[in-house]
């Protein structure tokens, strides 16, 4: 299908009866917490800008301004208190916020911030979320070009920068938008980059030079560095990593050789596709279960202790294909296709260790010498099945420190 056919013939705006539930609850919400604080309430996120997607489960962000820290910390449960009817989750962040709702359609996150006239003056990032939220409103053209950009970018695993995505953030694809004026010039432009490129919308530094100098070290680190159109110090894509950029443009490359709606449509890992793909070789499915926090926090674990184990299988098996997928709950999926190695070499301890040598050499046959250490070469004579089980049953100290509370194979 021609691209540009496809483009203006496609959309992922909220239906009408989907925006009239959520601009009533978030009314109600709203005109609730006003009648009790003297902070300013101010609607945020993708529903404030008119950026948000259709989706089956809805995120609308409601901030309270507050004068100072002490206010939230004396002022903001009491304001929560207030909102009946809605069951209510205290989520962990950078401060703590809350998460209401009454059914699974949509969920009203509830942020204290701190009230700054200038975003130089804020010492938490949410504090921001006033100035981005008026930024968008005033600069943005199209906002399905954002609707657009934001499905495409989930479909393909890359929207979000919670740490186990590494992704885009919302805020960081509506400033992209607004910068390269539609999500077409947007993609084309982000498939040609190789190195580190730098992004500067405002044009708030004399060159790119002057960008790597004055932002910090640790904001450096993304293979696009987007400068924050509201607060230069800040690298609006610092959570995105190379992988993930990687992945975004090879999808995009695919998508413009054959544009079709397919590519806007989150798809499910396809478990029999792998599976056929590992013909001759061995298909492994993992469930991994956390009772951290859901979302971010749960996320990263899972993910975190997904990749130490794949560490693991990595020292006696080939990975030819891994896949993870996180539930946005308490539950990840690690897909591999695995492929054994007839032997494998392990290391020793230094030969100046005489006594853990000898205890080496009487563990391990086939024991050579090389650069002031000793090593054995072993067969690897268990599936991946067999390996992570009895790797499982050695190490269920290590399992419960990194947060896995169950483990299935």
């Amino acid at each position: 299908m021609n691209l540009n056919s496809l483009l203006k013939d496609i959309d992922f705006e909220p239906t009408a009866e989907d925006m009239e539930y959520l601009e009533k609850e978030t009314k109600e919400i709203v005109d609730t917490l006003k009648k009790n604080t003297k902070g300013e309430v101010f609607v945020g996120g993708s529903f404030a800008k008119d950026t948000l997607m259709k989706q089956k489960k809805y995120d609308v962000d409601i901030f309270v301004r507050f004068g100072s820290e002490k206010e939230i910390t004396r002022d903001f449960e009491k304001l929560i208190g207030k909102l009946k009817g809605y069951k209510k989750d205290k989520v962990k962040g950078s401060r703590e916020y809350y998460s209401i709702y009454k059914n699974g359609m949509a969920r009203f996150e509830i942020v204290p911030v701190v009230k700054v006239k200038k975003p130089q003056e804020a010492e938490n990032v949410t504090d921001l979320s006033y100035f981005h939220v008026n930024y968008v409103k005033r600069k943005l053209k199209s906002p399905k070009e954002v609707r657009l950009a934001k499905a495409f970018f989930h479909a393909c695993g890359v929207y979000g920068a919670e740490s186990y995505i590494n992704g885009f953030s919302g805020y960081g694809l509506e400033c992209l938008v607004i910068y390269y004026g539609t999500f077409e010039k947007l993609i084309k432009a982000l498939e040609k980059i190789k190195d580190q490129e730098i992004i500067d919308p405002e044009k708030q530094y004399k060159n790119k030079a002057e960008v790597l100098i004055e932002l910090n070290e640790s904001k450096l680190g993304s293979p696009l560095i987007l400068v924050d159109p509201t607060f230069k110090e800040r690298n609006v894509l610092a959570a995105l990593n190379i992988e993930t950029f990687r992945k975004l443009q090879s999808s995009v490359r695919k998508f413009l050789a054959n544009p079709s709606k397919r590519y806007f449509e989150k798809r499910e890992i396809d478990v029999s596709k792998l599976k056929k793909i590992s013909k001759g070789q061995e298909f492994l499915e993992i469930e991994l279960k956390t009772d951290r926090q859901e979302g971010d926090i749960a996320g990263t674990k899972l993910k975190k202790f997904s990749r130490f184990l794949v560490g693991e299988l990595e020292k006696s098996f080939n990975i030819v294909k891994e896949d993870f997928e996180y539930d946005d709950n308490k539950t990840g999926q690690v897909f591999l296709v695995l492929k054994s190695r007839v032997e494998v070499v392990k290391q020793g301890p230094p030969l100046k260790m005489a006594k853990n040598v000898k205890a080496f050499k009487k563990e391990h046959k086939n024991t050579f010498e090389k650069g002031g250490k000793i090593y054995c070469k072993e067969k690897v004579g268990l599936t991946g099945k067999e390996f992570v089980k009895a790797w499982l049953g050695k190490n269920k100290a290590v399992v419960k420190q990194m947060s896995v509370t169950n483990m299935k194979v």
